[in-house]
């Protein structure tokens, strides 16, 4: 854990080296202000990962309602943690909202998590991004994007590049005037500069979506 929480990055060091490194950028930064991306709290790899699952093609109060309604089956057995979901019945699950394929992933994500292929919060820092992407998108229902967002939201991993994410797309297409939806390879290409701040980067790409509309800055 960093002097930033757990924030691995100091944010004023990265808007700094941002500003500097893109002067269309730079412009959001200035609309939208000082960085304010702060981790998400869990206690474990598990609580996290089973969230992300619950939430999975479900939005606010719906994907809320059924996470909490799990987390208190969970507490029946001691917490959020994967040896209490293997105490959990699989009708108590579906009854608390879980659809098939999502009980299929908590039970796997459990037992990966029982057998290490998912880590303690103690080894997280001695791997690499490119380790734990390797390591979670092992778990049934976890994709690249999934892990993207864990890297940024819990772990707050400093370089992290969410081009799978439709939104990073959008917001990359309409601060640099591309007629096309961008290529996954374009925006890495273009990101080479913001490095070794790209989840920074990404932060105010999605923060640029929900400025008021304004004159368009110069092409890159």
């Amino acid at each position: 854990m960093s002097r930033h929480g757990r924030l691995q990055f100091d944010p004023a060091k990265a808007v700094a080296h941002l500003r500097a490194a893109d002067t269309a950028l730079a412009e959001i930064i200035a609309r939208v202000g000082p960085c304010a991306l702060k981790p998400l709290p869990a206690a474990s790899l598990f609580e996290a990962l089973l969230r992300s699952i619950v939430y999975q093609q479900l939005h606010g109060k719906a994907a809320a309602t059924i996470h909490a309604r799990a987390l208190a089956l969970l507490g029946k057995h001691g917490g959020p943690t994967a040896a209490a979901l293997t105490h959990t019945s699989d009708d108590e699950l579906r009854a608390a909202g879980l659809s098939r394929a999502k009980l299929a992933a908590s039970r796997d994500l459990a037992a990966k998590c029982l057998d290490g292929t998912v880590p303690a919060w103690t080894e997280i820092p001695r791997l690499s991004d490119d380790e734990l992407i390797e390591r979670l998108t092992a778990v049934r229902g976890i994709g690249p994007w999934t892990v993207h967002m864990l890297l940024i939201f819990h772990l707050g991993r400093p370089d992290v590049m969410p081009t799978g994410d439709f939104a990073i797309r959008l917001a990359f297409q309409k601060l640099y005037r591309k007629r096309r939806a961008p290529k996954p390879d374009a925006i890495l290409k273009h990101a080479r500069r913001w490095s070794p701040y790209r989840s920074v980067a990404s932060w105010y790409l999605w923060r640029s979506l929900e400025l008021p509309a304004s004159a368009p800055p110069a092409d890159v």
